[in-house]
């Protein structure tokens, strides 16, 4: 028999053990756990004919004795794909990747072919493994699929149908060697399409711009274009409408995802329901009406005068400037996993937009505390306590509530270091709130 190894027992993980044993492998986990050790594992690697590493897991010494030995490296992505291949899937795969508004755009695409009538569920880096999700359900019309750096890792031939990249910032140099090469692996989501697949390219991006040209990449897909301005893209905005190519689709006014970032997720949104012949009825009477999505800038919870708004899915600098900027003078919760960004450009956004209060949690919190200092940012505007408890507690005791004012969680990170993911951080923080702020 087969076997294969897989390191890291998480919702990737076990969605390639379920594929695994469907296509009759024997395996191995390596899970601290739930499996056996990842430097006990090393002494198995001569029977394994297949290694397939979970994303959140690094380059450890495993990894590299697999590579060594020349054993397949794969994703559970690529993994997926094949199955679907070897099974004859119908199902066709939209890819989405970037460093903001992925999720939105993943989520609001799904929703939207739903509304449309098309069997549609997301996968991926969001929700449900992509393994797990055909296992279940092989009569899917499309699978939207989010796709972070770590997934775009260890692909060989994985093709979408479709694919994009919403947009390219600074992220994930705890991981990266080099800003390039983190922008470079999210490339990975278009480098095996040909012309019978499309790429949707936003011309706004100035790094993506930068990086085809830098490394001269060829772009074999069919290229569909999408642009915040006037001109001869695909999908354009011209006097407060989205259009397509000459023709009005909706009226930017009347969309329900409002800002500056919504703008350029809802491009890609009208890019694929275009692609796809949904008429202009389903893409009005969709994002007219839909409602932000769940931790992200989500205006939860009102105690008298003080807004409470969630914002967990900020986990990058960039995305929280979106959340800093548009509640200007508010209390701020930040803080988390060092992810080595530049935490001077953070402290700068925070100065510049006057908040009202900054209260640190996590492990980056001496380095934000320092860094707001040196931006001149006033001392006694800055608690350092620990985690998200004890700063709603402290501002509980001490701020009026008849006034009005906005407490803000918008993390400018990841949550590893006391979350399982942002998505439980938020959730504790939206649950905290209701319990203390009564």
């Amino acid at each position: 028999m087969k076997k294969a190894m897989v390191f890291g027992a998480g919702l990737s993980g076990q969605g390639a053990i379920d594929l695994l044993k469907k296509s009759n492998y024997d395996i191995i986990l390596v899970d601290d756990n739930s499996g056996i050790s990842s430097k006990k594992a090393i002494d198995f690697l001569d029977d394994v004919n297949l290694f397939v590493k979970s994303p959140g897991i690094s380059y450890n010494s495993l990894v590299l004795a697999a590579k060594d030995k020349n054993i397949p490296i794969l994703n559970e992505i690529q993994l997926a794909y094949d199955y679907m291949k070897v099974n004859n899937y119908s199902t066709k795969i939209i890819a989405i990747t970037g460093t903001n508004g992925k999720t939105t755009v993943t989520t609001k695409i799904t929703e939207l072919l739903t509304y449309a009538g098309f069997r549609a569920k997301f996968a991926g880096n969001i929700g449900v493994s992509l393994g797990a999700l055909i296992l279940e359900d092989k009569n899917l019309d499309y699978i939207v699929l989010e796709l972070s750096s770590f997934q775009l890792e260890n692909l060989t031939d994985f093709k979408a149908d479709i694919a994009l990249i919403v947009n390219l910032t600074p992220d994930h140099l705890e991981r990266y060697s080099s800003l390039d090469e983190y922008y470079l692996t999210k490339f990975n989501i278009c480098k095996n399409q040909d012309k019978n697949n499309i790429f949707i390219l936003n011309k706004n991006s100035k790094e993506i711009e930068n990086i085809v040209r830098k490394y001269s990449l060829q772009l074999n897909s069919h290229i569909f274009t999408v642009s915040k301005f006037s001109d001869n893209s695909n999908i354009s905005v011209s006097n407060d409408f989205i259009r397509y190519n000459d023709e009005d689709v909706l009226s930017c006014k009347k969309v329900t995802l409002k800002g500056e970032h919504n703008l350029e997720n809802i491009l890609f949104i009208v890019a694929v329901a275009k692609l796809l012949d949904l008429s202009d009825e389903n893409i009005q009477d969709f994002l007219y009406t839909t409602d932000n999505i769940e931790h992200r800038m989500e205006n939860f919870y009102q105690y008298k005068n003080i807004t409470f708004v969630n914002d967990s899915k900020g986990t990058n600098i960039d995305s929280s400037k979106y959340a800093i900027e548009a509640f200007k003078n508010c209390i701020l919760i930040c803080g988390g996993h060092d992810k080595k960004s530049d935490w001077n450009v953070l402290a700068d956004i925070i100065t510049k937009n006057n908040l009202k209060e900054v209260y640190l949690i996590g492990e980056i919190s001496d380095l934000l505390k320092k860094f707001l200092l040196k931006n001149d940012f006033p001392a006694e505007k800055i608690h350092s306590l620990e985690n998200i408890e004890k700063s709603l507690l402290y501002i509980k005791s001490h701020i009026n509530p008849y006034e009005e004012q906005v407490v803000l969680l918008s993390p400018a990170t990841s949550s590893y270091d006391q979350f399982k993911n942002f998505v439980e951080r938020g959730n504790i923080f939206k649950d905290l709130v209701k319990k203390i702020f009564i």
